[in-house]
């Protein structure tokens, strides 16, 4: 594990620390959190942990428990379906307002991406496509509503962690799938058309979210 940079407080090294495990599920939902033994293996002192434990659980992470602390909060179906609405309303406004405000220079770093991502694809590298992606909706929602809905956008999908093999990226008929939506809503931002924009963002988060959920239930 990384130690914290100079401009960076232990607090904050912490916090990013137990986001980016819990927000890759390398901590899954249902585990405790024990201040001690998190300061111990992050090399620093029980204070800034118990900072950055506050600060996840405002971010709705964790939950406290009397007698039992700190424990990674397990989404239900319900929470997990309820997840995806709002990723796909939020998602899709920032698509419609970023169709209208959308620059050049924007664009082609979109295309950048996606290039880069149809690239991975082709040479078998699915593994690195979920992040690229998130990455890529992030772009998409933070050029739609740079003053409200990119922070949203961030603070949501940091709220609930896709374990590894979940991903829709792994399975090589739904990356090339997922690539084709993508190109698609590119193009419509190119030519100014939010409607169709807004319109393919939020079925493609609702497909993840069929997804996700059929995984979870009975095989």
């Amino acid at each position: 594990m990384a130690e914290p940079g100079r401009s960076q407080s232990k607090a904050d090294y912490v916090y990013d620390s137990l986001l980016r495990e819990i927000r890759t599920a390398e901590i899954p939902g249902g585990t405790p959190l024990r201040a001690a033994a998190v300061a111990e293996r992050l090399g620093v002192s029980i204070t800034p942990v118990r900072e950055a434990l506050r600060r996840l659980e405002r971010d709705g992470l964790i939950s406290y428990e009397r007698h039992h602390g700190a424990t990674v909060i397990d989404l239900s179906d319900e929470a997990l379906s309820e997840f995806y609405s709002v990723r796909a309303a939020i998602e899709g406004l920032g698509a419609r307002l970023a169709a209208a405000r959308i620059t050049r220079e924007q664009l082609d770093e979109l295309w950048q991406s996606h290039a880069s991502m149809v690239e991975d694809e082709r040479r078998g590298r699915h593994e690195l496509l979920g992040e690229q992606s998130r990455q890529l909706h992030l772009a998409v929602t933070e050029i739609g509503g740079p003053a409200f809905l990119g922070a949203h956008a961030r603070s949501v999908r940091n709220s609930y962690p896709v374990p590894p093999g979940a991903s829709l990226w792994l399975d090589p008929a739904h990356a090339k799938n997922n690539l084709n939506v993508h190109e698609r809503m590119l193009r419509a931002l190119q030519v100014g058309d939010g409607n169709t924009a807004e319109r393919i963002m939020v079925e493609h988060v609702q497909f993840s979210s069929d997804y996700r959920l059929g995984r979870r239930g009975p095989c």
